[in-house]
Parts: C-alpha cells; structure tokens; sequence
C-alpha cells in the first residue's frame, strides 16, 4: 500500500506543475517548473505501476488480500489525486464548458464550447473547441449542474461513478464464476482508473458505474431496472448501449415458449426507448445528440485506422471499414455467447468498438476490461488486460498535449529513477532473512 501510495503522491506533486492545468495559471508557469514537475510525475507513475503488479502477485497466491483491504488500498492510493489539477487529459474543461453552455441556452449539438469565449473557450482542447458534445443528454444533464463547482464538481462526479463501480465489482464477478479479488484488482486498482477516471475525471467513469448497476440488475433478474440503468449509461456516452444485448440475452433465458430472445430483445429497445424519451424531455437538450455521435470521427483524431487512412491516403474508408470490423466482431462474439457468457461477450465488444473505432484514447480500454474483469476466466485475456493497462498508464503526458522530444526524455528518466527505490526494497527483503538468521 506505502509504495503506491508514495506514487499517486509523487504523481500528483508533479502534476501540481505539469499537469492539465486551467490556462490563466499554465501560461505563467515556468518552463523549467514544468520540466520538473514532469519528471516528479513520471517517477511516481513507475511507483504506482510497479505497486499495483506486485499486488496482482498477492491476488493471485495463496492468501489473497480482502476485498476490503482492496478497496481500502484503492481509496489511500487515489486521495492524493483528488488535490492535484486534471491530469492526462484536458477533457474536463470541456465538460465544464458544454455545462455552462447548457445553463445559457446554447444547443451543445449545434455550437462548439468555442462560441463561449475567454477563458472557458481556452481552456477546451483545440481540436474540441469547434465541436458538438459527442455526450448523451444524461451527462449534460450532470454537468450543467457540475459546472457551478468547477473541476471540483466535475471531479466529485466522477468519483462516484467509480465508487458505484468499485463496489459492484465483487458481486458482478461472483455471479460471472469469478474471482472477486481479482476483478477489484483489475477493475478498480487498474492504474488506467486512477490516472484517467479520478485524475482525469472523464465522464466514462459515471458510464461505467451505471453500465456496472445495469449488469448487476441483469444478473439479479430484474431485466425492467436493468434496461433502464444501461439506457442512462448510454445516455452518457454511446458505447454502453451494447450493454442492452446482455440484458436482452439475460431477459430470454426468463421467459418460456417460442422466440424468447426476439421477445426479449423487443422488451429491451421498449424499455430502452421509454427511457431514452423521458430523460430527453426531462434535461430538454433534444435530440440532437443522435447527430453528434459523430464526432469523434474526425481525421485528426488519433485511432488505429485514421493511422492507416493517413498513411494510406483514403481515411474516410478505413474510418468505414474499422466500423464494418467492428461489427463483424460484435456479431461473432454474440454467435458464440452461450459459450463466452454474456458480459465476456459485452467486454470483447466493447474492447472492438474501442481499438476499431474512429478516436482512441488509453482510458476506452476500461470500456471493455471492467466486464472483462469480472468475466472473463483467469488465463491469457486477463494476463493481455493487465499488461496492455501497464504499457497505456505511461502512454499520455500528464499535461494532455502531444509530447515533444524532450518531454519524452523527461518521462522515460522519471519511470527510470522509479527502478531506484524498487531495486532497494527488493535488496532489503533479500538481505533481511540473512541477518535474521
């Protein structure tokens, strides 16, 4: 617990200076502070990964930590990340300018947060200030009253959808057959959770904590609340709606006679329609948020096949086949969902929407690893997880801008030194039996 505790505190120590942070404060901040401040920060990244790999090594011996023990490890290792700025991303700044659009009339479908100007128009992302909310109507419904407390709001906001999250963990992979400590430690400890849903703040954090709920309705045989909660995750953010193909699956296996999963599937899009309609009118942001869930699918945005479209030369069709093949997995996945299990099934999907879609970014692989987590048997796909989350925690600057060069130097000197103190703990725990003997 100390050693990853000493690594959020370094990381958030460093991002005091290199994080995301607002722009009045950014603009006067020295260079050489922001170079140190990277350094701090990535020294303490290695510490944190480096804490949570050697925690996986207990979840898988013979005497396992608690749940509660996890879930205490989880909360010591994110409080300092609730006093540092946002880090690895400036998405939150975006947030809190589609809410105070929302609270001064302004369609966010129609205008980018830009049309605001000054300071909250700055702060947003460049290549978002000209954009639509790609959001559903229940987070904007959130954020409008979430811009009022600033980053803290936002923040706070997130925080619960990862506690909702967090909690559920245990009880979701008992009824998938899986090990509960295991899923705490993959799902909620993921560095990928820390870094980008309590750092970040980003709103995935409320999609999955209320996709979680829907899912445990589901297994719980309550498909009616169930369809309800995975509508309001994707009234979020879209992707959760393939959570719905779980509650019509679950909903079937209740149901006697003729056409169970037709008529199943046809009581989920009814109940997810009724829910879709009365948030809609409740926030009274309309729908055009059905027309702007397109944009993440831009050139600019960084994706495996915007990569191939650049190099290529034609980006609007490999936009349109990483699509096609994403639905081709989502259909083979679900042809063989009596044999994976319908929440494996949901985390392959999503993990296919994710790393064949038009924009990635490291913190979309949680779309797919939190049911993984529960889910999925313990084997090669969790060993890829946990090893695909390790390599993606180092991937983005706590800044949220593209690195440069030099920053790159920076943060591979910082995860370095973090061999230091590690090198050490392990040649005291080395020497001890020695001198006790």
């Amino acid at each position: 617990m100390a050693l990853g505790l000493a690594g959020t505190a370094a990381l958030a120590a460093g991002g005091s200076a290199a994080g995301a942070l607002p722009v009045r404060d950014g603009v006067a901040l020295p260079h050489g502070e922001a170079a140190a401040g990277l350094l701090v920060a990535y020294f303490g990244l290695g510490l944190l990964v480096a804490a949570w790999w050697q925690l996986g090594r207990l979840v898988r011996g013979p005497r396992p930590p608690s749940i509660r023990a996890l879930l205490t490890t989880f909360a010591v290792w994110a409080a300092p990340l609730l006093l540092a700025p946002p880090l690895f991303s400036r998405d939150v700044y975006s947030y809190l300018a589609q809410g105070a659009m929302v609270n001064a009339g302004i369609d966010v479908y129609t205008h980018g947060p830009g049309v605001l100007g000054g300071t909250a128009a700055a702060e947003v992302p460049a290549i978002w200030r000209n954009s639509p909310a790609p959001y559903g109507p229940a987070f904007l419904a959130l954020a409008r009253y979430g811009a009022h407390a600033g980053v803290i709001g936002m923040r706070a906001l997130a925080l619960l959808g990862v506690a909702l999250l967090a909690t559920l963990l245990p009880r979701l992979a008992r009824r998938c057959g899986a090990d509960p400590a295991a899923a705490v430690w993959l799902g909620a400890l993921n560095p990928l959770v820390l870094l980008h849903l309590v750092a970040g703040a980003h709103n995935d954090a409320v999609m999955l904590g209320l996709l979680g709920a829907g899912l445990g309705a589901a297994l719980g045989r309550r498909p009616v609340p169930a369809a309800a909660l995975v509508t309001l995750a994707a009234l979020v953010k879209a992707p959760a709606a393939l959570g719905l193909l779980v509650v019509a699956t679950l909903w079937a296996e209740q149901l006697e006679g003729r056409w169970r999963l037709a008529r199943a599937g046809a009581a989920t899009a009814a109940v997810a329609g009724a829910a879709t309609v009365a948030v809609t009118a409740v926030t009274g942001v309309g729908y055009g948020w059905i027309g702007a869930l397109t944009t993440p699918a831009s050139a600019s945005n960084w994706s495996l096949v915007n990569v191939l479209g650049r190099f290529i030369g034609t980006p609007d069709v490999w936009r349109l086949l990483g699509m096609a093949a994403a639905a081709l997995v989502i259909a083979a996945v679900w042809f063989f969902r009596e044999r994976l299990g319908p929440v494996y099934a949901l985390g392959i999907s999503l993990l296919a929407v994710a790393l064949l879609g038009p924009a990635i970014r490291p913190w979309y692989l949680l779309w797919g690893l939190v049911p993984l987590a529960v889910a999925a048997p313990d084997g090669r796909v969790r060993r890829l997880a946990a090893l695909a989350s390790a390599v993606l925690a180092l991937a983005v600057l706590p800044s949220g801008f593209a690195a440069t060069p030099r920053q790159i130097a920076l943060a591979a000197t910082g995860a370095a030194l973090a061999l230091l103190p590690l090198a050490a703990i392990r040649l005291v725990r080395l020497v001890r039996p020695a001198l006790a003997s």
